[in-house]
């Protein structure tokens, strides 16, 4: 587990530098969850670090595989200085660790909420899980266990969750994408629906 935190933390180093800030979360019955942040120029980026620890289990599967299965860990950026984005390092960490204690596979297409806004005021509580491969390259691993993963998270208001729940992920982020929806921006309001 510890070599597999190692090689995750050394992917995103890679990819986004060295961390400016780092916080742990330990939830009873799990595994250490860490969140990183990485400021990149106007952008800071928050991502997990130890959900890939283990792979995620089909929840209706008889016995746990303790080496194959999807592993992943999750992403989300957001425009610096704008909303006090640093408190939702305990929600990342709570997202993180949900295959652990709910025995969820996330998955894109996926929406995850935590129930209270992202942040202080934040118009969002939800999160879509967004393809793999584009900010940070997945990592393989030593056979036969599958590669880590690293799933973008795009923040949702209320309205948008429950539109993707009618229309599904890929219609909202073509609505997202057709209307120039700022997903970065962490004072957006939702986008129009109609």
């Amino acid at each position: 587990m510890a070599e597999i935190l190692a090689l995750v933390e050394a992917r995103l180093r890679s990819a986004f530098g060295d961390p400016d800030a780092r916080a742990a979360v330990t939830f009873l019955g799990t595994d250490r969850i860490e969140v990183l942040r990485f400021a990149e120029g106007d952008l800071v980026r928050y991502a997990t670090l130890g959900m890939s620890a283990h792979p995620m289990t089909d929840p209706t599967a008889v016995v746990a595989d303790p080496v194959r299965g999807p592993r992943a860990e999750l992403v989300l950026t957001v425009r610096g200085g704008l909303a006090p984005t640093d408190k939702l390092l305990r929600p990342l960490a709570v997202l993180a660790a949900s295959p652990q204690v709910e025995g969820l596979v996330v998955a894109p297409g996926a929406s995850l909420d935590v129930g209270d806004p992202l942040w202080d005021g934040a118009p969002f509580s939800s999160v879509l899980v967004a393809e793999p491969g584009g900010l940070v390259e997945d990592l393989e691993l030593d056979e036969p266990m599958d590669p880590v993963q690293f799933l973008p998270l795009l923040p949702m208001t209320a309205n948008e969750a429950a539109w993707k729940r009618v229309h599904g992920a890929a219609a909202l982020q073509e609505r997202w994408l057709a209307r120039g929806t700022d997903l970065r921006d962490p004072l957006r309001t939702a986008v129009a629906l109609d």
